[in-house]
């Protein structure tokens, strides 16, 4: 048996949504539009210009990539969109001098989210950046700093925070509905073949491979990095926990009033995959915090229906187990037998079933007011680093001793020194 909404949250989404639906943006903005700049061109990157084009108040005057297809691509698409040419630029520091933007979107892959962040609010502009916000721990540290000495607004596409089966989820466990909770279960099981290996190739006329690399190491160009799959390459991303570990994980800060765990550890290996990725295709991760265990866990292989739910999030609790599912909504299971399933579904935007419109809208919304958005840098950068502390942990080959307010690791220098990597020539590391 199902009990749907309206037996448990009538009310709780309007009330839960309210921040992100200001009077202000119910209208037309008046005055100029926000000049806005798209810094990654890529499938992603549109999908949030276009939002940021449909809500009418941004201006989108230029694409950034070193990708030409990609550049002419989203000029083309943007031109389609607005009736007008947005500007073209290669380096995003020329576009970021020239175009003096109000708002910079940084959707390039993950390496190089922090120093184009930076640069973007050093030039004035607020900023929407994708997750993972960097790929090292105190590349968020910097992240954070610049935001605040330059009083701009950053908001982080972790944009579960503002979707509607989250939300009324997330009063659900708030509320103790599904009691004590003493463990959280994240996880993807996303499947796919063991591979073979993709041979290096030229570099396909049109890209920047060196600006591309930036200051990650320079390795040769390999179809499987570009224009998708970068993040099975440990240069430039961390793998799945660096990628889909953060939505998972940055749910469960959402719920917990910690905001750290006292240690962590990893095993990770890979036993399937036979391409030339470098990721793990088996990870597990365990994240001890003063009142709970968290746990993170995937695998690039064996996907089927033997689970009932292949991602998400499980929150064991004395009244039952609760399950915060993307495409499938959230699902309680009570412990009493007799009791109903309870069950939401999603509110989900096309395409690719997201709510970047939402988290847009409560972006614009801070931009007015000078208020923390809801996926502010600094909640970004704390999620960010369980998947980075999970993946570092799994590099040093032990567990991890975490003083998050601090931001060290207790008693190993080893280990610490895998907080930061060199930068490649002439990049610098930002500082923190």
């Amino acid at each position: 048996m199902s009990i749907d909404r309206r037996s448990f949250v009538k009310g709780t989404i309007a009330s839960g949504m309210s921040f992100m639906v200001a009077p202000s943006l119910l209208r037309a903005k008046t005055g100029p539009k926000h000049r806005t700049v798209l810094i990654g061109s890529g499938w992603w990157g549109m999908n949030i210009a276009t939002v940021a084009i449909e809500s009418g108040q941004c201006d989108l005057v230029a694409v950034c990539d070193v990708d030409k297809g990609h550049l002419e691509g989203a000029a083309a698409r943007v031109e389609k969109l607005t009736g007008r040419t947005p500007k073209k630029y290669n380096d995003f520091r020329e576009c970021l001098a020239q175009e003096k933007a109000d708002i910079a979107i940084v959707a390039t892959p993950d390496h190089w989210h922090p120093l184009c962040t930076i640069a973007a609010v050093q030039a004035g502009a607020h900023v929407y950046v994708e997750k993972p916000i960097g790929h090292t721990v105190y590349e968020g540290t910097a992240m954070v700093k610049a935001a605040r000495q330059n009083n701009r607004v950053v908001q982080v596409g972790t944009h579960r925070r503002v979707s509607p089966h989250n939300m009324s989820g997330m009063k659900f466990l708030k509320d103790g509905k599904a009691g004590d909770i003493g463990m959280v279960r994240c996880f993807v099981h996303y499947g796919g073949g063991a591979g073979e290996p993709t041979p290096d190739s030229e570099v396909p006329a049109g890209l920047d491979w060196d600006m591309w690399c930036g200051p990650a190491p320079l390795r040769p160009f390999n179809k499987r990095m570009h224009p998708k799959g970068f993040r099975r390459f440990m240069d430039y991303a961390n793998g799945q926990l660096g990628d889909w570990g953060i939505h998972w994980l940055d749910q469960v800060l959402w719920w917990t009033e910690e905001k750290y765990p006292k240690t962590v550890s990893s095993t990770a290996a890979r036993h399937i995959l036979r391409d030339n990725s470098d990721c793990p295709d088996t990870q597990v991760v365990q994240y001890e915090f003063e009142s709970f265990t968290c746990t993170w866990e995937h695998r690039l292989y064996a996907a089927n229906s033997a689970e009932k739910h292949n991602i998400g999030a499980y929150f064991y609790g004395t009244k039952g187990t609760f399950h915060m599912g993307w495409q499938d909504g959230w699902t309680f299971y009570p412990a009493n037998s007799r009791d109903p399933i309870i069950h939401e579904n999603p509110q989900l935007n096309k395409p690719d079933d997201q709510n970047i419109r939402e988290l847009w809208a409560d972006f614009l919304g801070c931009i007015e007011t000078g208020k923390r958005p809801v996926c502010d840098i600094e909640i970004g950068h704390r999620s960010t680093n369980l998947a980075l502390l999970g993946m570092l942990s799994h590099k040093a080959g032990r567990s991890i001793k975490w003083d998050g307010q601090k931001e060290i690791i207790v008693g190993d220098a080893e280990a610490s020194k895998l907080l930061k990597r060199e930068y490649r020539k002439p990049w610098v590391y930002p500082e923190s």
